[in-house]
């Protein structure tokens, strides 16, 4: 059974980063795609990013060009790197591993950006 387990977030002032961990145990494959997902109060989830096996990302555009996602050279380890935060991206931040099928969430971390 594939295990997921989020670290890093926390408080944070606007205009402050963060930076996110995630890592999927419990198989001997490498996952396919890792993606991040957050989901605020009274709001639907929804991707943040995303990144492939071969290194493809994907990008929500209200987090592109602050947000950075990256592997880590453990297998089925995957960063992200949070800058320039606002208080809008306050949410719990939820990690995604896909093999195959329809994947394994992890229990989320909380980013809560105030002054």
């Amino acid at each position: 059974q594939v295990h997921v387990v989020e670290s890093g977030g926390g408080l944070v002032q606007p205009g402050g980063s963060l930076r996110l961990s995630c890592t999927a145990s419990g198989s001997i494959f490498s996952a396919s795609i890792m993606a991040w997902y957050r989901q605020a109060p009274g709001k639907e989830r929804e991707l943040v990013a995303s990144i492939t096996s071969g290194g493809t990302t994907n990008y929500a555009d209200s987090v592109k060009g602050r947000f950075t996602i990256s592997r880590g050279n453990a297998k089925n380890t995957v960063y992200l790197q949070m800058n320039s935060l606002k208080p809008e991206d306050t949410a719990r931040y939820y990690c995604k591993a896909r093999f195959t099928g329809p994947g394994y969430w992890g229990q989320g971390t909380q980013v809560t950006v105030s002054s």
